[in-house]
């Protein structure tokens, strides 16, 4: 198992599939974008099959979650989606995306074996979806979901990010919407992951400024009792249900004490948390011919130090090098 020193065990593995991303979201990166990983520094299909093998067959994980940057700009994806839906140990599956691209998609992601999808979506009006990602591709994101809903990659959710003076006033809106056409909504506070390093805690929108706006026009009741497990996020029904919308507050209400994840970034490197300053190669080893034991020993040394927590509220904290694009979701 990939134990730590705190008796956490991760079972649910984020792998990044690419660095590289569509879009040039303002709380992500600059619009001009980002150096982009070389290509020989990224791992090849074969590569990431072989650690996703080693990681469910050896090391107990039993969820995988495809990312990015934006994972539909991986060419194997669909390639890499079959071969591990074929391990003996079948994981779940899922994908993070923007949703551009997903129309032409969704059947064949779906057939190799995924089982869902998150797709990233924070505003309904066009014109703000422009000045947050500086890209006119509102429509095809829309399709995108869809898309995902009519091949049954069920439940669709949809993460949104509220941002002042941008789209703060939004979220009954998105709630509506959402219930409307049975996607599982999930508002995340901004995080400090951005390449521009330019995130401040005072004036974001924080999960309490996100329920009291959705209090203003439905009925919220927890689901959780105040103890969710590992979910990142807390969870509510919405006017009785069946709907439920999540909020995933990593700022202000942490849930690291309970944390089941270990990532896997585009080149190799195991990350413990998103807001880790520390990483574990590796590509080096699955280049030197290690063996599947020798690779999961170190996997399994990366898992046992990792921290308490993520440190946010430490006042020496630092934001990690890597940008939210570079790491994975």
């Amino acid at each position: 198992m990939l134990i730590d020193t705190f008796g956490r065990v991760a079972t649910d593995l984020r792998v990044s599939l690419t660095d590289r991303c569509n879009l040039r979201c303002t709380y992500c990166m600059p619009e001009e974008g980002l150096q982009w990983l070389a290509k020989p520094d990224l791992l090849t299909d074969d590569e990431i099959v072989r650690l996703i093998r080693i990681a469910v067959t050896d090391l107990g994980i039993e969820e995988v979650r495809f990312t990015g940057g934006e994972p539909l700009l991986r060419p194997g994806l669909v390639g890499i989606v079959e071969r591990v839906a074929a391990l003996e140990r079948r994981p779940q599956m899922s994908l993070t995306t923007n949703g551009i691209g997903l129309e032409r998609t969704a059947t064949a992601l779906r057939d190799a074996g995924l089982d869902r999808v998150n797709v990233s979506l924070d505003t309904l009006r066009p014109d703000v979806f422009r000045a947050m990602t500086r890209r006119k591709r509102h429509e095809d994101v829309l399709r995108g979901l869809e898309a995902a809903r009519a091949a049954g990659l069920t439940p669709v959710k949809v993460n949104s990010v509220l941002m002042p003076g941008l789209n703060d006033d939004e979220a009954p809106d998105l709630l509506a919407w959402a219930v409307a056409n049975d996607y599982e909504l999930r508002f995340i506070e901004q995080m400090p992951l951005d390449a521009q390093h330019g995130w401040k805690r005072e004036g974001m929108i924080t999960a309490g400024d996100i329920l009291a706006s959705l209090r203003t026009r439905f009925t919220l009741t927890p689901e959780d009792q105040g103890e969710r497990g590992s979910a990142p996020a807390e969870r509510w029904t919405v006017d009785g249900g069946p709907h439920r919308v999540g909020v995933i507050a990593s700022v202000t209400r942490p849930f690291c004490r309970a944390c089941d994840r270990t990532r896997l970034t585009a080149d190799g490197q195991i990350r413990t948390c998103l807001f880790a300053t520390e990483e574990t190669d590796l590509r080096a080893a699955l280049r030197s011919d290690a063996p599947d034991a020798e690779i999961a020993r170190i996997w399994k040394q990366a898992m046992w130090g990792k921290k308490a927590g993520s440190g946010l509220d430490d006042p020496s904290f630092l934001q990690p090098a890597r940008p939210m694009s570079a790491i994975g979701g």
